[in-house]
């Protein structure tokens, strides 16, 4: 199957990084988010990049004035009839994105793919609360999309080989490299990537080192272009903690065991780089 119209749901900076790849694709993309003001300020991110792109000699203003008009702001779920693809970037519990998918089972036509972009929770369970497993798929982009190549493609149970070649097909048609993994906790990138920011977290709780000294031996030492307790930071100490959880709830191995010190950080609302501080302070 050809995918011709997208629909992005959530204009968080994850949907509105999707939305933009798409469109640049030359792709037509609705973007939605449950009040216009918040569909807007995706929008706008996505002229902040571009604009960006347009000083470094990337893109002309041409290509982002193009690339904008393939764009359009929604809040009405129902445009979800029309479109081959939709793509849930919403916020990262189950309860919601099932809530969700029941609600697209109901609107969308009987073809048409619901793919989530979520980074750690089971697709399959995402699936059965639809009528059409066999249409549903995880895709996972990286953050920051619009650089990020990877996008990890996760089957649940019942996911059909249609499905995967169609989303297989458009992850290339973007510009991204897929890389197929199956349903387990955390996938690939987070069951392994997290594990090692707890452990780096851990290492700042026992007074092992500063954050400061554990981000240089991983930068120098092991060749990461950044620290993990920076990493950390970026993604925002909240979404680390809830992917903790899910991992060792997942497999109830408590080598997955979020750090206390973790749980300290997120109940004081040091998230770090949203809230301007976490393992360190921003201005």
């Amino acid at each position: 199957m050809q995918v011709n119209k997208v629909l992005v749901i959530g204009a968080g900076q994850m949907g509105a990084g999707i939305a933009q790849v798409h469109a640049k694709a030359g792709i037509p993309v609705l973007l939605h988010d449950k009040e216009m003001e918040y569909a807007e300020r995706g929008f706008q991110t996505i002229e902040k990049n571009l604009l960006k792109q347009v000083q470094k000699g990337r893109c002309s203003e041409q290509e982002k004035a193009t690339i904008l008009s393939r764009i359009e702001l929604t809040a009405d779920i129902e445009v979800a009839s029309d479109v081959d693809l939709v793509i849930e970037a919403i916020v990262e519990q189950m309860e919601a994105k099932t809530k969700l998918f029941s609600k697209l089972d109901k609107i969308v036509s009987p073809q048409t793919i619901i793919a989530t972009n979520t980074s750690s929770l089971p697709i399959t369970e995402m699936a059965a609360s639809t009528s059409r497993p066999e249409n549903v798929i995880g895709m996972h982009f990286m953050n920051p999309v619009p650089v990020m190549k990877l996008v990890e493609i996760i089957r649940g149970l019942a996911t059909s080989n249609q499905t995967y070649e169609t989303v297989h097909n458009l992850t290339k048609r973007i510009g991204k490299t897929a890389v197929e993994v199956n349903d387990f906790p955390g996938f690939v990138s987070n069951r392994i990537l997290m594990p090692m920011i707890n452990e780096a977290i851990f290492s700042v709780y026992e007074g092992v080192a500063t954050p400061e000294a554990i981000d240089e031996v991983m930068k120098l030492g092991m060749n990461h272009p950044m620290g993990p307790l920076t990493l950390a930071d970026f993604i925002g100490l909240d979404t680390c903690l809830y992917i903790m959880e899910t991992l060792h709830q997942g497999f109830g191995d408590d080598k997955y065991r979020p750090c206390p010190l973790l749980r300290k950080y997120v109940k004081a609302g040091w998230l770090g780089r949203k809230t301007g501080r976490g393992f360190y302070q921003y201005h």
